[in-house]
């Protein structure tokens, strides 16, 4: 059976491969940017922007350059035999070379001229991420565009604000959501800011001195690099492995903030909040015994997304530690953990974006929630009135004591401070307004304007990372 036409599907063993579950931990994008066939076809891509860099310098013959980029095409090789190639010689880049130099003929002398494996392979997979990180800002924007819409939607709506999961005081539902937008905008920013180092070309031979390039080294390399579309380094970087540190961290992170939204959503999702909900349509099934049910699958998945990338991030920081000049089990590491990360992140941002788009927000009950606890919520505010008049010290000792009372012995807080000395400081209408949810939202919808204003400010320039 041939390799390249017909894949035995026993050979798929990881998640992200399952025809049945793949989707659910990866996305179209990342499926294209790390398969097999894509991934030769990168090294073929730079094994051919080597060439025309160095023809353009006189390095090598021009005809030869030509030659070698008109056939460093994947579906022009015989795969069967890279495979053969790379268990016999039991190296990851010569099978393809050898099969690649049998193709082109005479020119085929000049391929890989001075470079070393994982200039290549590094190259590669600084375009991967590249790859990655464009898909990723594109999902961000759609998230964050339909994040606008609900936090200006929900700008004043009244929601209870909880800490250590527990009634604290009452916030806008706006708020919470400006929350989530910040986070991601922090995150474009760091993405921004690493891409110079992160999409860094490689091209430095066998111990990094450029020695097989000769006088024409630097040259090449910047011109190399700008073909690529990728940053020239100042030195190389075999061992340095920071780059890929920092990439698989920045999307870790980026998972983890998908984690946090989607947990939210789930817990407030619950009946005994009953205060948002997955978007549902007839046929999708929640239990296979409780037909009833109608579970957050969705978020419970991006939470998956998001513990996965943090699992992964032991690995991408041990391939920073590497011997002398060069040492391929950093690499080697690398090649799961950024496929990994890579399928996981967008896995969980795409997930949220659905969700989010999908979502349905019960005001009602957001409202209904906050009113059941609203003595609760109340305590800071009645704290500070009588503060006003007898300090804030003894005001919390006095609120203290007739809230503690009130939930002890199940009489009202507003019944005990009306009967309490310290009330008849306060009149009928103060008390009122104090015991009112809505009317201590604080600067909820200023503080939700204002992160609008700068998500929309970035959504409105391409490319770039909110300042």
């Amino acid at each position: 059976m041939s390799i390249t036409t017909d894949p035995c599907v026993h050979e798929r063993s990881h998640i992200v491969d399952s025809a049945f579950y793949g989707h659910r931990y990866s996305t179209t994008a990342t499926k294209r940017i790390f398969c097999d066939r894509c991934r030769f076809q990168r090294w073929l891509d730079i094994e051919a922007a080597l060439a025309l860099t160095q023809a353009d310098l006189g390095i090598i013959p021009v005809d030869a350059a030509k030659q070698i980029a008109g056939t460093a095409q994947v579906e022009l090789l015989d795969l069967d035999a890279v495979r053969l190639e790379i268990r016999r010689t039991g190296h990851s880049l010569v099978g393809l070379l050898r099969v690649l130099q049998s193709a082109v003929g005479d020119a085929g002398e000049y391929i890989h001229l001075g470079a070393t494996t994982q200039d290549i392979q590094d190259t590669g997979q600084s375009l991967e991420m590249r790859d990655v990180l464009d898909e990723l800002e594109t999902v961000l924007r759609g998230t964050v565009t339909r994040l606008v819409q609900l936090a200006q939607e929900h700008d004043g709506t009244v929601a209870l604000g909880r800490t250590h999961a527990q009634p604290a005081l009452p916030i806008s539902f706006g708020v919470k959501i400006a929350s989530w937008i910040d986070e991601i905008l922090r995150h474009t920013q760091r993405i921004a800011q690493m891409r110079p180092r992160v999409q860094a070309a490689q091209l430095f031979g066998g111990v990094g001195t450029m020695a097989g390039f000769g006088d024409q080294a630097l040259p090449l390399l910047q011109g190399f690099a700008d073909r690529l579309g990728l940053s020239a380094p100042l030195v190389g970087w075999h061992v340095a492995r920071d780059r890929i540190a920092e990439y698989a961290s920045t999307l870790a992170m980026v998972a983890g903030t998908m984690g946090r939204i989607a947990d939210e959503l789930r817990l407030l999702s619950r009946p005994e909040f009953g205060e948002v909900e997955e978007g549902w349509q007839h046929g999708k099934v929640g239990s296979s015994t409780m037909p009833h049910k109608r579970n957050p699958e969705a978020c419970e998945q991006a939470v998956v997304m998001a513990r996965l990338t943090a699992g992964l991030m032991p690995a991408a920081m041990f391939a920073m530690a590497g011997d002398n000049e060069r040492d391929s089990r950093s690499l080697r590491t690398e090649w799961v953990c950024v496929p990994d990360v890579s399928h996981y992140t967008l896995a969980a941002a795409e997930i949220v974006r659905s969700v989010l788009d999908g979502l349905v927000v019960h005001t009602d009950r957001m409202r209904a929630n906050a009113d059941a606890v609203s003595e609760q919520l109340a305590t800071e505010g009645l704290m500070l009135a009588l503060g006003r008049h007898v300090g804030k010290q003894t005001a919390h000792e006095h609120v203290y004591e007739l809230s503690q009372a009130s939930r002890q012995d199940g009489v009202p807080l507003r019944e005990l401070i009306r009967t309490h000395e310290a009330g008849e400081l306060l009149d009928d209408a103060e008390l009122e307004r104090i015991f009112d949810p809505g009317a201590y939202l604080g600067q909820s919808g200023a503080l939700t304007r204002q992160v609008v204003a700068r998500a929309q400010e970035w959504l409105g320039r391409p490319g770039a990372g909110a300042d």
